[in-house]
Protein backbone atom coordinates (compact mmCIF):
# COMPACT_ATOMS: atom_id res chain seq x y z
CA UNK A 1 0.00 0.00 0.00
CA UNK A 2 0.96 3.59 -0.53
CA UNK A 3 1.24 4.19 3.15
CA UNK A 4 3.16 1.79 4.58
CA UNK A 5 6.42 2.69 6.39
CA UNK A 6 9.49 3.56 4.71
CA UNK A 7 12.43 1.36 4.32
CA UNK A 8 15.31 1.86 7.09
CA UNK A 9 17.60 2.19 3.89
CA UNK A 10 17.23 5.82 2.47
CA UNK A 11 16.83 5.69 -0.84
CA UNK A 12 14.26 8.45 -1.92
CA UNK A 13 14.08 11.98 -0.97
CA UNK A 14 11.76 13.02 1.68
CA UNK A 15 9.78 14.76 -0.62
CA UNK A 16 8.83 11.46 -2.14
CA UNK A 17 8.42 10.11 0.50
CA UNK A 18 5.47 11.95 1.53
CA UNK A 19 2.01 9.44 0.44
CA UNK A 20 -0.07 10.62 -2.12
CA UNK A 21 -2.88 8.63 -2.58
CA UNK A 22 -4.96 10.88 -4.92
CA UNK A 23 -2.70 13.19 -6.99
CA UNK A 24 -5.31 15.02 -8.81
CA UNK A 25 -7.85 15.95 -5.82
CA UNK A 26 -10.51 13.54 -6.93
CA UNK A 27 -10.14 9.41 -6.27
CA UNK A 28 -12.36 8.58 -9.36
CA UNK A 29 -9.15 10.01 -11.11
CA UNK A 30 -7.09 6.87 -9.99
CA UNK A 31 -8.95 4.17 -10.83
CA UNK A 32 -10.29 2.45 -14.34
CA UNK A 33 -13.96 3.71 -14.41
CA UNK A 34 -15.24 1.86 -18.34
CA UNK A 35 -15.45 -1.82 -19.47
CA UNK A 36 -15.69 -0.63 -22.73
CA UNK A 37 -12.61 -1.63 -24.47
CA UNK A 38 -13.20 -1.19 -27.79
CA UNK A 39 -12.93 2.99 -26.70
CA UNK A 40 -10.56 2.14 -24.56
CA UNK A 41 -7.79 1.53 -27.81
CA UNK A 42 -9.82 3.23 -30.23
CA UNK A 43 -7.55 6.51 -30.17
CA UNK A 44 -4.51 3.96 -31.21
CA UNK A 45 -6.29 3.06 -34.28
CA UNK A 46 -5.13 4.56 -37.90
CA UNK A 47 -8.13 6.95 -37.86
CA UNK A 48 -8.03 7.39 -33.73
CA UNK A 49 -6.91 10.25 -32.40
CA UNK A 50 -3.20 9.45 -31.61
CA UNK A 51 -2.66 6.45 -34.26
CA UNK A 52 -0.07 3.90 -33.06
CA UNK A 53 2.28 1.17 -34.40
CA UNK A 54 0.68 -1.10 -32.02
CA UNK A 55 -2.22 -0.86 -33.44
CA UNK A 56 -2.14 -4.48 -35.40
CA UNK A 57 -1.66 -6.07 -32.08
CA UNK A 58 -4.48 -4.48 -30.75
CA UNK A 59 -6.75 -5.06 -33.77
CA UNK A 60 -5.84 -8.79 -33.07
CA UNK A 61 -6.41 -8.82 -29.92
CA UNK A 62 -9.89 -7.52 -29.90
CA UNK A 63 -11.45 -9.51 -32.56
CA UNK A 64 -10.92 -12.40 -30.63
CA UNK A 65 -13.57 -14.12 -27.80
CA UNK A 66 -10.36 -13.60 -24.74
CA UNK A 67 -11.06 -9.84 -25.58
CA UNK A 68 -14.68 -10.00 -25.26
CA UNK A 69 -14.46 -12.25 -21.67
CA UNK A 70 -11.86 -9.88 -20.40
CA UNK A 71 -14.76 -7.24 -20.88
CA UNK A 72 -17.52 -9.05 -19.62
CA UNK A 73 -15.36 -9.66 -16.49
CA UNK A 74 -14.27 -6.16 -16.27
CA UNK A 75 -17.67 -4.87 -16.82
CA UNK A 76 -19.05 -7.41 -13.85
CA UNK A 77 -16.21 -6.26 -11.70
CA UNK A 78 -17.06 -2.61 -11.90
CA UNK A 79 -20.79 -3.29 -11.68
CA UNK A 80 -20.23 -4.70 -8.34
CA UNK A 81 -18.06 -1.81 -6.84
CA UNK A 82 -14.30 -3.58 -7.45
CA UNK A 83 -11.98 -0.63 -7.66
CA UNK A 84 -9.80 -1.20 -10.36
CA UNK A 85 -6.31 0.24 -11.05
CA UNK A 86 -5.19 1.58 -13.05
CA UNK A 87 -7.24 4.15 -14.79
CA UNK A 88 -5.23 3.93 -18.31
CA UNK A 89 -3.82 0.83 -18.51
CA UNK A 90 -2.50 0.92 -22.11
CA UNK A 91 -0.36 3.89 -21.13
CA UNK A 92 2.63 2.21 -21.55
CA UNK A 93 2.18 1.91 -25.28
CA UNK A 94 1.39 5.70 -26.03
CA UNK A 95 4.38 6.83 -24.30
CA UNK A 96 6.59 4.00 -26.09
CA UNK A 97 6.18 3.41 -29.98
CA UNK A 98 7.01 0.10 -30.97
CA UNK A 99 9.69 1.03 -33.03
CA UNK A 100 10.91 2.79 -30.15
CA UNK A 101 11.38 -0.02 -27.76
CA UNK A 102 15.24 -1.18 -27.12
CA UNK A 103 14.20 -2.62 -24.02
CA UNK A 104 11.38 -4.18 -22.29
CA UNK A 105 10.87 -4.84 -18.50
CA UNK A 106 8.32 -7.53 -17.68
CA UNK A 107 6.27 -7.99 -14.62
CA UNK A 108 3.46 -9.33 -13.14
CA UNK A 109 0.50 -6.94 -12.43
CA UNK A 110 0.23 -3.07 -11.41
CA UNK A 111 0.24 -2.16 -8.40
CA UNK A 112 -2.80 -2.85 -6.08
CA UNK A 113 -2.72 0.13 -3.71
CA UNK A 114 -4.72 3.31 -3.86
CA UNK A 115 -2.93 5.71 -6.02
CA UNK A 116 -0.28 3.88 -6.77
CA UNK A 117 -0.34 1.94 -10.46
CA UNK A 118 -0.15 4.58 -13.27
CA UNK A 119 -0.21 2.23 -16.47
CA UNK A 120 4.01 1.92 -16.34
CA UNK A 121 4.82 -1.25 -14.95
CA UNK A 122 7.08 -0.33 -11.18
CA UNK A 123 6.42 3.09 -11.75
CA UNK A 124 4.49 5.48 -9.50
CA UNK A 125 3.17 9.03 -10.01
CA UNK A 126 5.78 11.98 -8.50
CA UNK A 127 4.28 12.63 -5.13
CA UNK A 128 3.73 8.56 -4.14
CA UNK A 129 5.91 6.64 -1.90
CA UNK A 130 7.55 4.05 -3.79
CA UNK A 131 7.06 0.47 -2.78
CA UNK A 132 9.11 -2.14 -1.96
CA UNK A 133 9.59 -3.50 -5.33
CA UNK A 134 10.33 -0.25 -6.69
CA UNK A 135 13.17 0.42 -3.61
CA UNK A 136 15.12 -2.57 -4.89
CA UNK A 137 15.38 -1.40 -8.53
CA UNK A 138 16.98 1.57 -7.08
CA UNK A 139 18.87 -0.08 -4.95
CA UNK A 140 19.95 -2.33 -7.79
CA UNK A 141 21.06 0.43 -9.93
CA UNK A 142 22.81 2.21 -7.30
CA UNK A 143 24.88 -1.28 -6.66
CA UNK A 144 25.05 -1.59 -10.90
CA UNK A 145 27.17 1.68 -10.91
CA UNK A 146 24.01 3.33 -12.66
CA UNK A 147 22.72 5.81 -9.95
CA UNK A 148 24.44 8.35 -7.15
CA UNK A 149 21.94 10.71 -4.91
CA UNK A 150 18.53 10.46 -4.05
CA UNK A 151 16.14 10.31 -6.71
CA UNK A 152 13.27 12.99 -6.23
CA UNK A 153 10.31 10.50 -7.20
CA UNK A 154 9.42 7.12 -8.00
CA UNK A 155 8.66 7.96 -11.87
CA UNK A 156 9.73 6.07 -14.72
CA UNK A 157 8.49 8.50 -17.02
CA UNK A 158 11.95 9.48 -18.61
CA UNK A 159 12.47 5.67 -19.19
CA UNK A 160 9.58 5.06 -21.00
CA UNK A 161 10.27 8.20 -23.02
CA UNK A 162 13.88 6.33 -23.71
CA UNK A 163 12.34 3.35 -25.24
CA UNK A 164 11.95 0.84 -22.13
CA UNK A 165 8.46 -0.82 -22.50
CA UNK A 166 7.71 -0.84 -18.21
CA UNK A 167 4.64 -3.48 -19.28
CA UNK A 168 3.41 -6.06 -16.90
CA UNK A 169 1.93 -9.60 -18.19
CA UNK A 170 -1.73 -8.41 -16.71
CA UNK A 171 -2.68 -4.91 -16.96
CA UNK A 172 -5.15 -4.53 -14.22
CA UNK A 173 -5.87 -5.46 -10.68
CA UNK A 174 -8.09 -4.49 -7.90
CA UNK A 175 -7.61 -2.59 -4.51
CA UNK A 176 -5.85 -5.04 -1.83
CA UNK A 177 -5.74 -8.30 -4.21
CA UNK A 178 -2.66 -8.75 -6.18
CA UNK A 179 -3.08 -11.23 -9.32
CA UNK A 180 -6.78 -10.77 -8.91
CA UNK A 181 -6.85 -10.09 -12.82
CA UNK A 182 -4.29 -12.80 -13.80
CA UNK A 183 -6.01 -15.17 -16.36
CA UNK A 184 -9.01 -12.82 -17.37
CA UNK A 185 -7.42 -11.88 -21.11
CA UNK A 186 -4.67 -9.45 -20.72
CA UNK A 187 -2.14 -12.03 -21.04
CA UNK A 188 -3.14 -12.83 -24.35
CA UNK A 189 -2.41 -9.09 -25.09
CA UNK A 190 0.98 -9.08 -23.81
CA UNK A 191 1.51 -12.28 -25.09
CA UNK A 192 1.12 -10.96 -28.81
CA UNK A 193 2.79 -7.85 -27.85
CA UNK A 194 6.06 -9.86 -26.60
CA UNK A 195 5.89 -12.46 -29.64
CA UNK A 196 6.14 -9.45 -32.02
CA UNK A 197 8.94 -7.58 -30.37
CA UNK A 198 10.89 -10.74 -29.84
CA UNK A 199 10.25 -11.91 -33.65
CA UNK A 200 11.27 -8.99 -34.80
CA UNK A 201 14.84 -8.04 -36.21
CA UNK A 202 15.61 -5.46 -34.37
CA UNK A 203 18.23 -6.58 -31.45
CA UNK A 204 16.59 -5.71 -27.91
CA UNK A 205 16.79 -6.63 -24.45
CA UNK A 206 14.29 -8.46 -22.59
CA UNK A 207 14.38 -8.26 -18.83
CA UNK A 208 11.49 -10.93 -17.24
CA UNK A 209 11.30 -10.60 -13.58
CA UNK A 210 9.09 -13.40 -11.83
CA UNK A 211 7.88 -16.52 -13.16
CA UNK A 212 4.77 -14.92 -14.78
CA UNK A 213 7.32 -12.87 -16.99
CA UNK A 214 9.46 -15.61 -17.54
CA UNK A 215 6.38 -17.42 -18.77
CA UNK A 216 6.59 -15.48 -22.09
CA UNK A 217 10.86 -16.72 -22.83
CA UNK A 218 9.41 -19.21 -25.36
CA UNK A 219 7.85 -16.02 -27.72
CA UNK A 220 11.53 -14.52 -27.57
CA UNK A 221 14.36 -15.07 -30.50
CA UNK A 222 17.12 -16.30 -27.92
CA UNK A 223 19.11 -15.85 -30.53
CA UNK A 224 18.90 -12.46 -31.62
CA UNK A 225 17.78 -10.83 -28.66
CA UNK A 226 19.20 -10.87 -25.05
CA UNK A 227 16.72 -12.49 -22.28
CA UNK A 228 17.77 -11.83 -18.89
CA UNK A 229 16.00 -13.13 -16.25
CA UNK A 230 15.49 -12.95 -12.15
CA UNK A 231 13.37 -13.20 -9.44
CA UNK A 232 10.11 -10.45 -9.23
CA UNK A 233 12.25 -7.43 -7.61
CA UNK A 234 9.37 -7.84 -4.47
CA UNK A 235 10.99 -8.33 -0.85
CA UNK A 236 9.24 -11.86 -0.80
CA UNK A 237 11.69 -12.92 -3.84
CA UNK A 238 13.93 -10.42 -4.48
CA UNK A 239 17.23 -12.27 -2.52
CA UNK A 240 15.78 -15.88 -3.01
CA UNK A 241 18.12 -18.33 -4.59
CA UNK A 242 18.52 -19.36 -7.93
CA UNK A 243 18.05 -15.79 -9.63
CA UNK A 244 17.72 -13.54 -6.80
CA UNK A 245 17.01 -10.51 -8.33
CA UNK A 246 18.86 -8.35 -6.05
CA UNK A 247 22.86 -8.45 -7.58
CA UNK A 248 21.19 -9.82 -11.16
CA UNK A 249 23.39 -6.88 -12.70
CA UNK A 250 20.64 -6.22 -15.41
CA UNK A 251 20.67 -2.70 -16.13
CA UNK A 252 24.80 -2.46 -16.64
CA UNK A 253 24.27 -5.70 -18.97
CA UNK A 254 21.60 -4.30 -21.28
CA UNK A 255 23.27 -1.09 -21.36
CA UNK A 256 26.57 -3.28 -22.41
CA UNK A 257 25.43 -5.38 -24.86
CA UNK A 258 23.12 -2.88 -26.54
CA UNK A 259 25.98 -0.53 -26.79
CA UNK A 260 28.06 -3.33 -28.31
CA UNK A 261 25.15 -3.03 -31.02
CA UNK A 262 26.05 0.08 -32.02
CA UNK A 263 22.90 2.32 -29.40
CA UNK A 264 23.35 5.13 -27.74
CA UNK A 265 22.58 4.57 -24.23
CA UNK A 266 24.21 7.35 -22.02
CA UNK A 267 21.14 8.10 -20.83
CA UNK A 268 19.10 5.04 -20.28
CA UNK A 269 18.05 3.89 -17.25
CA UNK A 270 18.72 7.58 -16.12
CA UNK A 271 15.97 8.09 -13.10
CA UNK A 272 14.71 11.69 -12.93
Amino acid sequence: MASQARSSDPVFSEQASLPGFSLSGDPSAERLLSADLPALFRPFAPAGATPSDWWPEFEGFLAGPVAQHLQGFLSQRLQQQAVIFPPNPLRAFELTPREAVRVVILGQDPYHGEGQAEGLAFSVSPGVRPPPSLQNILKELRRDGLLSGLPRSGSLLAWAQQGVLLLNTCLTVEAGRPASHAGQGWEALTDAVVRTLGQGERPLVFMLWGAHAQSKRPLINAQRHLILQANHPSPLSANRPPRPFVGCGHFSMAKTWLAQRGESVGALFQWA
